[in-house]
C-alpha cells in the first residue's frame, strides 16, 4: 500500500468500526463514541492526524487520552508480553535459562520452583507466566490509585492535561516490563525462524494483493461491487480491506488456492 497512503493497524481499525462495519440502515459503521474510537486510535503519525478530525487532535496538541483509553493501552502491552513468552518457550525459540536472565520472570520462576520443584516445564511456564501477569496487574492498580489520589483530576480536560498517563505501573516493575519487551524483541522477534516466517507471510500478502488488484473478482461481492468503479488507489484500498480482514487460515488457504 505504499504508493496508495500507506498502511497502518491502529488507522484500519478505526476505519473498520468507522466504515466497513455494515449494522444499521441510516450510516455507515457502528456510531461509537468519540473516547471509544479515540482508544482504538492507540498511536498515530501527525500526518495522519490532521486527516482524523478531532480524534487525532491529542497526537497533535501532545495531550493523554482519557483513563480508559490509557488502561486500554497498558493492558495491551502486558498482554503482549506474556502471551508472546508463552508462544515463543513453546515454539522453542526461547529456552528456560534465556528467560531467566529477566527479572519479572526469574522471581516468578524461584517462587514457583521452591512450591513445586517437581513441576514439569508446560505447567511450570503456565503458572509463571499467571503470576507475571498477577504482578504487574496489582502494580499497576496501587500506581494507578497513588497518581489519581496525588493528582486528584477532577475532569476529562484534568487527565489530558496531566503531562504523563495517570494509568501507569511504578518504576520499578515499568523497567522490568520493558526489559522484558527488548528481551523479546531481540531473541523472539528477530529469531531467525521468525524473520523466516514473516518473509513468506509477505509473499503471500503481496500476491493475494496482485492478484486481486487485477482481478477484483476474485474477492466476494461486496468487496468486488465496491472496487469495481474505482480508480487504482479507490481499489487498493478495497483489496487493503479485504485481505486485512482475514483471519491467517482464511488467508493461506486463500492464497494455496491460487498457486493451485
Amino acid at each position: 500500500m505504499r504508493d496508495y497512503g500507506g498502511f497502518e493497524h491502529n488507522l484500519q481499525s478505526l476505519r473498520v468500526v468507522d466504515v466497513l462495519e455494515a449494522k444499521y440502515a441510516d450510516f455507515p459503521g457502528l456510531n461509537l463514541m468519540f473516547e471509544t474510537r479515540e482508544g482504538i486510535l492507540k498511536h498515530c503519525s501527525p500526518r495522519n492526524a490532521r486527516e482524523l478530525g478531532d480524534v487525532g487532535e491529542r497526537f497533535l496538541q501532545r495531550k493523554q487520552p482519557g483513563l480508559e483509553a490509557q488502561l486500554a493501552n497498558i493492558a495491551d502491552a502486558i498482554a503482549y508480553n506474556n502471551h508472546d513468552v508463552d508462544d515463543g518457550f513453546r515454539a522453542g525459540l526461547l529456552s528456560l535459562d534465556q528467560l531467566r536472565e529477566q527479572p519479572l520472570f526469574e522471581t516468578q520462576y524461584a517462587e514457583v520452583h521452591a512450591l513445586y520443584p517437581e513441576l514439569e516445564d508446560r505447567r511450570l511456564i503456565f503458572e509463571i507466566i499467571r503470576r507475571m501477569i498477577g504482578t504487574v496487574v496489582t502494580d499497576l492498580i496501587e500506581e494507578t490509585r497513588r497518581r489519581l489520589e496525588k493528582d486528584g483530576p477532577k475532569s476529562i480536560d484534568d487527565v489530558r492535561n496531566a503531562g504523563k498517563p495517570l494509568v501507569s505501573m511504578s518504576d520499578r516493575v515499568y523497567e522490568q516490563h520493558v526489559s522484558l519487551k527488548r528481551f523479546l524483541n531481540e531473541h523472539l522477534y528477530r529469531h531467525e525462524q521468525k524473520l523466516e516466517m514473516t518473509r513468506k507471510v509477505q509473499v503471500m500478502v503481496r500476491d493475494l494483493f496482485t492478484a486481486y488488484s487485477e482481478d477484483v473478482q476474485r474477492m466476494p461481492p461486496e468487496f468486488a461491487d465496491a472496487a469495481a468503479s474505482l480508480d487504482a488507489h479507490g481499489r487498493a484500498r478495497v483489496v487493503a480491506d479485504y485481505i486485512a480482514g482475514m483471519t491467517d487460515r482464511y488467508a493461506i488457504a486463500a492464497h494455496e488456492g491460487m498457486q493451485g
